[in-house]
């Protein structure tokens, strides 16, 4: 699995954007614009999963990073259930729903590899790496 050091480098996070970026499309248009309730309720979620990501991310504690990407996948499973509900209600073509599907299930397995590669790595994350300082000044050794 690759390292990386800022938000932007981690791979799923970047695919979340993505569907994302789809789901305020699709969304934006139509019927579907005209559904305020299921509209946002959707980008909520869909924004829900790329926010959780980063939330986790920048706690730097590794069993942290992988409790938010556990909210993160049940974010993404909610817009797979918005997804149908929106085909349901024709506001989505089949080819639409077809590749929104795909997106967030694709999203949903990495999230599930990432989490599990954390839970197996043994790494404890940022925050627990021991730094050698030395010892802060005090305001009272002047």
């Amino acid at each position: 699995m690759a390292t990386f050091q800022r938000l932007e480098d981690i791979e799923v996070w970047q695919k979340a954007r993505e569907l994302t970026r789809e789901v305020y499309t699709i969304s934006g248009h139509g019927s579907f614009a005209k559904d305020f309730a299921l509209r946002d309720q959707i980008r909520r979620a869909s924004v829900s999963i790329m926010s959780n990501i980063a939330e986790g991310f920048e706690r730097s504690g590794t069993a942290e990073f992988v409790q938010f990407l556990a909210v993160a996948k049940g974010s993404a499973g909610e817009v797979v259930s918005q997804i149908y509900v929106a085909g349901d209600q024709g506001y989505i073509d089949p080819d639409q729903r077809g590749q929104l599907l795909a997106m967030a299930d694709e999203i949903s397995r990495m999230i599930g590899g990432l989490m599990t590669y954390l839970r197996k790595s043994g790494i404890r994350g940022a925050k627990y790496k021991l730094t050698r300082n030395p010892k802060p000044e005090t305001r009272n050794s002047q």
